[in-house]
């Protein structure tokens, strides 16, 4: 692959974590023995990013504390290139619809996040008493549902919300890095093609990059295979990019993760390389909501 053929245009970044540990009542993720475990704000993204031609992002709560969606809010107000962000409300929470409501005039609010993490089971979850009136409201508003974390029982429950809200748009993140026990292989693939058949789930590809024996693994040939799976299912408009910084700092740093993941597109059309790098993320997550694409 020559470097001619890696994608050298606009990039927005659709998945990104901002937190402040600084702050006097902390905060739960990470954990002090993290060594994320420091200030990580717009400013700091935007060293690192700018460089790169990265001309807008999307921020992804990294808590649930309720009060760390408003934080997260009037964090992003002050850089306009943060064009918005997925929340972290729980539909089951009694608060849930007046949390909701007090977002839904935010443009910068694209929507929520439920999945594996915070000790969350969605597959579980949506046949409790109000959890799928909860996520009926949040596609009435316009917002959409990001997952987090897919195995097979992930996928199993965005299946089932998506035949109860075909209407809500549903974002499955970190694909590339599902992880699958041992012979559940056959059922998750099958389960993963009947979800890409809907036209209102998407593919966030971050989580691409991944450790082998001597360290990280910069042939992107090794990705190949499981990356053709998802272009194959979800298509050329539904698959975009997001960084996972500065969680993919575990792995490797910002230009070796966005290098790694041009040159595993590298093999597709300047066009195709466009759509995944900026404009399937301003599409999916709606103009109406973002400032405007940049």
């Amino acid at each position: 692959m020559t470097i001619a053929n890696l994608y050298s245009g606009p990039i927005i970044d659709s998945h990104l974590h901002l937190f402040d540990p600084r702050r006097p009542q902390g905060i739960p993720w990470p954990e002090p023995d993290n060594r994320l475990y420091a200030a990580h704000l717009p400013a700091d993204y935007w060293a690192l990013a700018a460089g790169h031609n990265v001309i807008g992002a999307v921020a992804v709560e990294a808590s649930p504390w309720r009060d760390d969606n408003r934080w997260l809010l009037e964090t992003l107000r002050s850089d306009p290139r943060m064009l918005g962000f997925i929340g972290n409300l729980d539909p089951l929470h009694a608060d849930f619809a007046t949390d909701l409501e007090a977002l839904e005039h935010e443009p910068l609010f694209l929507g929520l996040r439920y999945g594996n993490l915070w000790d969350r089971d969605l597959l579980i979850d949506q046949a409790r008493p109000g959890f799928i009136d909860g996520l009926r409201r949040l596609a009435e508003c316009g917002r959409s549902l990001d997952s987090a974390n897919p195995d097979p029982q992930l996928i199993k429950g965005l299946l089932q919300v998506s035949d109860a809200l075909p209407e809500l748009r549903i974002i499955v993140d970190h694909l590339p890095n599902a992880s699958v026990p041992a012979g559940e292989e056959a059922a998750y693939h099958t389960d993963l093609l009947r979800l890409a058949e809907r036209p209102n789930v998407f593919a966030k590809l971050a989580e691409i990059p991944q450790f082998g024996p001597q360290g990280l693994i910069v042939d992107s040939a090794f990705y190949n295979d499981r990356l053709a799976v998802l272009w194959e299912a979800f298509g050329e408009d539904r698959c975009f990019f997001g960084s996972d910084w500065p969680n993919s700092d575990h792995l490797a740093d910002f230009a070796t993760t966005l290098g790694l993941v041009k040159a595993c597109t590298a093999d597709k059309t300047p066009q195709v390389q466009a759509k995944f790098f900026r404009h399937n993320a301003i599409r999916i997550y709606s103009p109406t909501l973002l400032h405007g694409e940049p």
